[in-house]
């Protein structure tokens, strides 16, 4: 059975330079027709960036849709047109002040599959070196390090609740497992 929806027409209802929201109209696979709003997101990258003593780069950052601090991992936004590894060592040092020696794409996630078309993709980074952070103008964060193991307990007890940052750790921990 083929579940494909085919776009009809599609109506851009807002830009806001970082985020558009859609209206498309739909041919659905029973030959009605539906409507579909939607987020479209250029994507953003998630960077595992593990120290030599094996703990994680981690960031504080207060995130104003829903009003509070998490914890997470370090992340950015795929410029137009930019390379996904080219945008997690930019994000990286921006954000960490680190680079990396080492880099390997580790997977990609859809957070948002049912209002946006947001992609995420995974990174390792390894062999840091601290070169000092640039953060973009208007963003506040305190980077820290914190081991797998905590991290992972932090999710069991409510303290990272960030779903990349979820997602993120459960990856690392099955392929750190799997990788020694």
């Amino acid at each position: 059975m083929d579940l494909t929806e085919k776009q009809i027409d599609s109506e851009l209802i807002y830009n806001g330079g970082f985020l558009e929201v859609r209206k498309d109209s739909v041919l659905l696979p029973d030959g009605s027709t539906s409507s579909r709003e939607y987020l479209v997101h250029p994507g953003a990258v998630v960077m595992l960036a593990l120290l030599d003593n094996g703990n994680l780069l981690m960031e504080r950052q207060y995130r104003y849709p829903p009003r509070q601090e998490f914890i997470e991992l370090p992340a950015g936004k795929i410029d137009k047109g930019e390379d996904i590894l080219v945008t997690a060592q930019r994000e990286l040092l921006e954000e960490t002040g680190y680079v990396a020696r080492e880099w390997m794409h580790l997977t990609t996630a859809f957070p948002c599959i049912g209002y946006s078309d947001e992609r995420l993709e995974y990174f390792i980074a390894r062999g840091l070196t601290h070169q000092g952070s640039k953060l973009d103008a208007g963003e506040f964060l305190e980077v820290f390090e914190l081991s797998l193991s905590d991290a992972i307990e932090w999710i069991r007890v409510g303290k990272i609740t960030d779903g990349k940052t979820i997602v993120g750790l459960f990856w690392l921990e099955k392929h750190l497992k799997d990788w020694r």
